[in-house]
């Protein structure tokens, strides 16, 4: 029988409505659903490429123990008795703290699964908690908190209402957008544009979104934020407040600010007209500015850009989603300064904050023997954490590493315990957890499309099932009579427009477009931005204070930055994208390939960390002085040129990853 269900995608924030056609049990058609009332039929290579992964050759079916040629197929039983029996042993020798986990992207969009994996690990009453946030984006919670009060604020482009957006470092016509979901991105940017709206993009390459701006930046790697701060530097006013900022921007000229961005000093002030011209800013960076070494400086100056403008909570600049789901304006949020926890026991200088460690004390506390038993649920860490060879050796070290996955990847080659959880298409969800990065106060809900194949088992019933070896109740009552729909119906109950209403829709609901005041009523400290938070300021002088003693005209040196791929998200899916595809390799500009041998030769990139080879793709959209290498291929692992020693960021504890100074070589 042929059936068409409504459902939504789980690869990345902007969460398309999708038409998924079934034959029997068999997924035979994926495509955008036309009813969605945010996606409105569009759909993207990823979203579409679901069904082809769900009856993939290569998927996860069964549970597997053991590592190398001592791994064997183990019935579940057998797989999660040995697996409770050996977390039971490091409780027991070592305490809670000996077991880790780590939390990436998969498991944000399974809402089940992530809330049972949160709570496995309180009950077992671990502060090894990791996730995918301190890999990419730690400066936007970070800066949220310092300056807010709640590191959970994202604040929004406002598409209706907006005149002005400034994009830095992003590019949503391939990523959907980072902490900002929009879907449909090229219709959405042309409507915002013939309405009149002004888009400028900031970035070192012409990307897909650059392409469709009125204007172009293409700055230096790893410069935006001397760009913003000279923003911010001339849109500063007499407030007694920003004394100190007003001081420590003092020393930029607008020659040294042009010198060291590579920008014409004609462009930098018509930027400034523009803004004061509208008015009110909406302003977005993204990952190229996310993972560089000034990320928490960038994002602070952005912030105070916005906060001078009066763009916050307000029509026409950002606004901020409390969610159909999350109800946060109606919430008790904890208030905070931004000051951090102390860190793991083996790196103690590491931050902690939003109750976690950053990722790179991860590897410190295995090396230490603090942590011995890892457990993975959505994620690849073997690719995405830094320095490939020794987070490789770390996870291998480990007495247990348990991921749960739907495919192999790096990291279930090194596992103790390989578990196969279902997909996207053989559960039930809701937008729970990333509701509020919406360009609408919306939601939706989805029965399980198909019944799940092989052995696959949801992620809570997996986690389920080790609590209740271990004598936890995780699940409020016993695994074998929960259903995902008892789990889920408390949320959707939640809801601001209860779960009726969110079922029986099945391309979703809008309960309302931007809302504003929420943020300045309820959860700022008195009511204003603390505009000088004392670490971000002392950041910020920092880095003048490098700039002033350097001279960009001698720096010769190639940068390195990273960029997303449109038929991958980090490492998903890179599966299903032949090796062949543009996507994958090493982009330089044709003046640059031609010193080292060419469009598809091999050629290897090198920083004082380590190197990684791939073949030339030709880009001309990029500065001659750029390198780039996208996110999450195994082929061209980009994580083998950074550190988890030195330059780790000492506020938030991230791992410098874009704008590296590098070289290429010829050859492999």
């Amino acid at each position: 029988m042929t059936v068409e269900h409504h459902t939504f995608c789980r690869v990345c924030n902007a969460m398309c409505g999708l038409v998924v056609t079934t034959v029997d049990d068999r997924v035979t058609r994926v495509r955008g659903d036309d009813d969605h009332p945010l996606s409105r039929g569009y759909s993207c290579p990823k979203g579409r490429a679901i069904g082809e992964l769900h009856h993939a050759s290569h998927r996860l079916d069964h549970p597997q123990v053991g590592r190398d040629d001592d791994r064997r197929r183990r019935s579940w039983d057998e797989a999660l008795d040995d697996l409770a029996a050996r977390l039971d042993s490091v409780r027991a020798t070592i305490g809670p703290d000996g077991i880790a986990m780590f939390l990436a992207s998969g498991s944000a969009f399974d809402a089940a699964g992530r809330r049972a994996a949160e709570r496995f690990l309180r009950l077992i009453g671990s502060r090894q908690k990791y996730t995918a946030t301190t890999i990419d984006t730690p400066c936007r919670p970070l800066v949220a908190e310092s300056m807010g009060g709640w590191s959970g604020l994202t604040p929004l482009w406002d598409e209706e209402s907006a005149t002005f957006l400034l994009l830095i470092g992003s590019n949503p016509v391939v990523s959907h957008g980072h902490s900002n979901a929009m879907p449909d991105p090229v219709r959405r940017l042309r409507r915002f544009r013939d309405r009149g709206g002004e888009l400028v993009v900031v970035d070192p390459r012409r990307t897909e979104t650059a392409t469709m701006a009125d204007t172009h930046l293409a700055i230096r790697p790893g410069t935006d934020w001397v760009l913003l701060a000279w923003l911010v530097r001339e849109l500063l006013d007499d407030r007694p407040e920003v004394d100190a900022l007003r001081t420590a921007l003092a020393p930029l000229t607008l020659d040294l600010v042009a010198r060291h961005t590579d920008l014409e000093a004609g462009s930098i002030t018509t930027l400034v007209e523009s803004i004061r011209r509208h008015g009110r800013v909406n302003a977005l960076t993204g990952t190229g500015s996310s993972m560089s070494a000034h990320a928490d400086v960038a994002e602070y100056l952005l912030w105070v850009l916005l906060a001078l403008t009066d763009s916050f909570d307000v029509p026409g600049g950002m606004w901020f989603n409390p969610g159909l789901l999350s109800r946060l304006d109606e919430r008790e949020l904890p208030v905070g300064d931004g000051r951090p926890g102390p860190g793991p026991p083996s790196a103690p200088q590491l931050p902690r904050r939003f109750d976690e460690w950053p990722c790179v004390g991860l590897l410190h506390e295995i090396e230490s023997g603090n942590v011995r038993a890892l457990v993975v649920v959505g994620g690849n860490p073997a690719l995405a954490f830094p320095d490939t060879d020794r987070t490789r050796r770390a996870l291998a070290s480990l007495e247990t590493l348990a991921v749960l996955d739907i495919v192999p990847t790096a990291t279930t080659a090194l596992a103790t315990h390989v578990l196969p959880a279902t997909d996207q298409l053989e559960r039930a969800d809701t937008t729970w957890l990333l509701d509020t990065y919406q360009l609408a106060v919306a939601g939706q809900y989805t029965d399980a499309v198909v019944s799940p194949r092989a052995e696959r088992r949801p992620v809570w019933w997996t986690l389920g099932a080790v609590a209740e070896r271990l004598g936890l109740d995780l699940l409020g009552a016993p695994v074998g009579s929960v259903t995902e729909a008892d789990l889920l119906a408390p949320i959707l109950r939640r809801s601001r427009c209860g779960a009726d209403s969110l079922v029986d829709a099945p391309s979703g609901v809008v309960a309302s477009g931007p809302v504003h005041g929420w943020v300045t009523d309820r959860v700022l400290p008195d009511g204003r931005w603390r505009l000088e938070p004392p670490d971000l300021l002392a950041a910020l002088r920092g880095a003048i204070d490098a700039i002033e003693d350097t001279d960009p005209g001698r720096d010769r040196s190639l940068r390195l930055v990273v960029h997303r791929r449109m038929r991958m998200m980090n490492s998903q899916l890179e599966s299903l994208t032949p090796g062949t595809d543009d996507e994958i390799g090493v982009r330089v500009h044709p003046d640059l390939a031609a010193t080292v041998g060419g469009e598809g030769a091999s050629v290897t990139v090198h920083t004082e960390h380590g190197s990684a080879t791939g073949r030339i793709v030709i880009d001309t959209r990029l500065r001659t002085d750029t390198v780039t290498i996208g996110h999450g291929s195994e082929s061209c692992d980009v994580s083998r040129l950074t550190s988890g020693v030195s330059g780790i960021d000492p506020l938030t504890g991230m791992v410098e990853q874009s704008a590296l100074r590098c070289r290429l070589s010829a050859g492999a």
